[in-house]
């Protein structure tokens, strides 16, 4: 051996010690970043929503977007909607909006009644969320087969989902795959399943289960989702907000229809097709494991 050789292996040695060091610290930032953002501004309930197992956590509200800053937010609570205001919707408009037409992620004021303007369907997850991470294609809207296996394909799907009202809002109360306290059964929702939606003759769903903010808030400490009935908007009409809710998928039925989930003191289903024209609430989900891919959809 010549006499650097012991220096020359330890030089190696070292070098190789510290590279992987290096290493192991980036792609531990590089996958902290990555959880961080795909998780920030999501509830902690895992949701399984097809047959192989993929989960998803839903955000912690509605979507809103202001037009005079071009910005997009989850809202502040679960409960929380914009109402009337929705009628200002226009590309000036100061205020915020929450009912948005199909597919409208890079046009989210389009209020057109014209079937073609609504032809290719954009994710509103495509989109930097302010409080949901602030980065594109972070989040994306559940396809009409997931919405429909929340409520028919999970375990004990039936007993993991009610109508009731959470801080005067009334609603759909969505509870997490591994919820561990008390279940929802067809008695307390008065739900009647139809086979592909459900019925109640009474007309009395949001009378079943009522939480106050303060009660609200351990529900959704525990994973528990709330989607409140924000109406929906033809134009700068807004109708039925507080009575229905309907809400978009990333699924069309024909070039004049999309599917949604819509629910009323009568009624929940979870594959009704409304006009893609109509303004409809947006309710964000990101894949538990990592940032979802964001797809897109043309109309047959």
């Amino acid at each position: 051996m010549r006499p650097n050789d012991d220096m020359d292996v330890y030089s190696t040695n070292l070098t190789i010690f510290i590279m992987k060091k290096i290493f192991l610290f980036v792609a531990a930032f590089c996958c902290t970043v990555m959880v961080n953002a795909a998780t920030a501004g999501a509830l902690t309930g895992r949701f399984t929503i097809n047959a192989k197992g993929d989960q998803v956590y839903f955000s912690q509200g509605n979507l809103q977007y202001q037009a005079s800053s071009n910005k997009w937010q989850f809202a502040a609570h679960q409960y929380d909607t914009i109402g009337a205001a929705n009628a200002n919707i226009s590309a000036s408009n100061p205020g915020w909006i929450d009912l948005f037409g199909w597919g409208t992620g890079n046009n989210p004021t389009l209020a057109s009644a014209e079937y073609s303007d609504y032809a290719t369907f954009v994710d509103w997850g495509v989109n930097p969320i302010a409080n949901g991470g602030n980065q594109a294609n972070l989040w994306r809207t559940l396809t009409k087969d997931e919405w429909v296996y929340l409520f028919y394909g999970r375990a004990n799907a039936a007993k993991l989902f009610g109508l009731g009202s959470v801080n005067g809002v009334n609603g759909t109360i969505l509870l997490p795959d591994n919820w561990s306290g008390d279940k929802f059964t067809d008695t307390e929702n008065g739900l009647a399943d139809q086979g592909n939606y459900f019925y109640n003759e009474k007309d009395n769903n949001f009378s079943f289960h009522t939480y106050t903010a303060e009660q609200w808030s351990v529900m959704e400490a525990a994973g528990a989702v709330f989607l409140p009935a924000a109406g929906f908007r033809f134009g700068s009409d807004v109708i039925d907000a507080g009575a229905f809710g309907n809400y978009q998928a990333a699924t069309p039925n024909d070039k004049y229809d999309a599917f949604g989930i819509n629910f009323s003191s009568g009624s929940l289903n979870p594959q009704l097709y409304f006009s893609c024209t109509s303004g409809r609430s947006v309710r964000l989900v990101c894949r538990c494991s990592s940032a979802p891919a964001v797809k897109s959809y043309r109309k047959r």
